[in-house]
C-alpha cells in the first residue's frame, strides 16, 4: 500500500511540475514575442485532463501513476490563447508578468513539496537500516 501512495505522489508531483514547467515557456514566449505584429499568444490546455481525473475520483474509482503519465502525455501542450469572442487574444503585457511571477511561485512550492516527500522517503529508509 505504501508503495501505491509514494508512487502516486511522485507521479502528481511529475505531472505538476511538467506543467508548471511548460507554462512558463508559455508566457516567456508571449513576454519575448509581445512587439511582434501578428503574434497569437499561447497557453498551457491541461484543463480537461484534470477535469477528467477530478470526475474519476468523485465517482470513486482509482488513479494511478500509469494514468497520470498518460495525461501529461496526451494533453499537456500549448495552444493559441483565445479571447472571450473565440478570436486569437492580444498578448497583455503587464498581465504576462504577472502569470510568469505566479507560476514561478507555483514552480517553487512544487519543488519544495517534492523535496519534502524525497527527505520523509529518506528518513524511512535510514531508519530502516538502524
Amino acid at each position: 500500500m505504501t508503495e501505491g501512495i509514494e508512487t502516486i505522489t511522485q507521479a502528481s508531483l511529475s505531472l505538476a511540475l511538467d506543467a508548471a514547467s511548460l507554462r512558463h515557456q508559455a508566457i516567456a514566449r508571449n513576454i519575448a514575442n509581445a512587439g511582434t505584429e501578428g503574434f497569437v499568444p499561447t497557453a498551457v490546455s491541461f484543463s480537461s485532463q484534470v477535469d477528467e481525473a477530478r470526475a474519476q475520483l468523485s465517482q470513486g474509482r482509482r488513479l494511478d501513476a500509469r494514468q497520470l503519465h498518460s495525461m501529461a502525455q496526451d494533453g499537456l501542450r500549448m495552444e493559441p490563447a483565445r479571447g472571450a469572442d473565440g478570436l486569437p487574444a492580444r498578448v497583455q503585457l503587464d498581465s504576462e508578468v504577472a502569470q510568469l511571477a505566479q507560476n514561478a511561485v507555483h514552480y517553487q512550492a512544487l519543488v519544495k513539496g517534492l523535496s519534502r516527500h524525497m527527505a520523509i522517503l529518506s528518513s524511512a529508509v535510514s531508519d530502516g537500516k538502524r
